[in-house]
């Protein structure tokens, strides 16, 4: 099969959406955007032995590479609309192109994003998402919003896809019990969409947690020019982690192991209240960690009112290498 052959049969599927006039097949897609709306988009890119393992099932690679692009519009609080992909493939394997289809069109479908064109090549696996969603003009979520005072929360428990990775690396020996829900975690994040447009009036700032709690709070300290005090022993933790790990294991695991997908928001304590009935009806458990304060940009750690020093940082592509 040649790259014309791949993109007609695996790649072009109807699209439910009547907001797209021209999608795959000509040099640009053509949408209509609705009127007073914004347009956010983001991109993230894929790389087998960085980001994922190179024998990772193709259908959850498919869910994963949709998935975290995803969870950047849920950070705005956007409504996705379309996706574009970039896939570059080492060769031309149907079956796994099945496979990936079939997990990326599955969470596609579920938030009725259509793709509307990418590229393919031949080369080192590697994907290439482009997301876009829409907003009402005035409405969308950013970094640099949070006052002093504003309670932080986050969705979820933190550190389980850490854990997962973990697992998988063979370094923590997860019980029998809890192996599939930490590797789903890993493998198969979920996007908050509802919850980040159920924040719309409600934070003043939000973000995706994708690198580790610690690194990507920073985001907003410096954004918003004041500091953060998270609270240790208010960090939620699944029963999977507190089975397989110490204590401050996993709150190493939850502060800087990354790949979670779980929503970061500061809220004013006016609305307090407020949040609680928004998110009652998105199914998703949050938890209130910290608050906003007075000071430099920086992300303290208490434990008991006390400081607290974690070893490790969150993932930082160059400092790493």
């Amino acid at each position: 099969m040649n790259e014309f052959d791949i993109i007609k049969n695996y790649f072009t599927v109807a699209s439910h959406r009547t907001d797209v006039v021209m999608g795959p097949g000509d040099d640009c897609a053509l949408l209509q955007m609705p009127p007073n709306t914004l347009l956010a988009v983001s991109t993230d890119t894929l790389v087998s032995g960085v980001h994922f393992f190179a024998d990772m099932a193709p259908e959850a690679l498919g869910h994963k590479a949709l998935a975290v692009n995803l969870s950047d519009l849920a950070a705005m609080g956007a409504d996705p609309c379309w996706v574009s992909l970039a896939l570059t493939l080492p060769d031309v394997d149907q079956d796994w192109i099945q496979q990936f289809c079939a997990g990326f069109f599955e969470l596609a479908e579920y938030y009725n994003v259509a793709l509307i064109g990418g590229d393919m090549t031949k080369g080192p696996l590697s994907i290439t998402v482009t997301v876009q969603g829409t907003l009402p003009e005035g409405k969308g979520l950013k970094r640099s919003g949070a006052e002093v005072g504003d309670g932080i929360y986050v969705t979820g428990t933190l550190g389980d896809a850490a854990l997962g990775l973990q697992q998988a690396l063979g370094n923590i020996v997860v019980p029998e019990a809890h192996k599939e829900f930490v590797h789903h975690k890993f493998e198969h994040p979920h996007p908050r969409i509802l919850v980040g447009q159920a924040l719309r009036d409600i934070a003043s700032s939000a973000l995706d947690l994708s690198d580790g709690l610690l690194g990507d709070l920073a985001h907003i300290t410096r954004a918003s020019g004041m500091r953060a005090k998270i609270e240790l022993e208010q960090i939620p933790l699944s029963d999977a982690m507190q089975a397989s790990v110490s204590q401050e294991q996993a709150w190493e695991l939850a502060l800087t192991g990354g790949d979670d997908y779980e929503l970061c928001f500061t809220v004013p304590e006016l609305y307090r209240g407020q949040l609680e009935t928004a998110l009652a009806h998105c199914g998703v458990k949050f938890t209130r960690i910290g608050r906003m304060l007075k000071g430099d940009p920086e992300v303290a750690i208490t434990l008991e009112n006390a400081p607290y020093q974690l070893q490790n940082q969150s993932w930082d592509h160059f400092r790493q290498s």
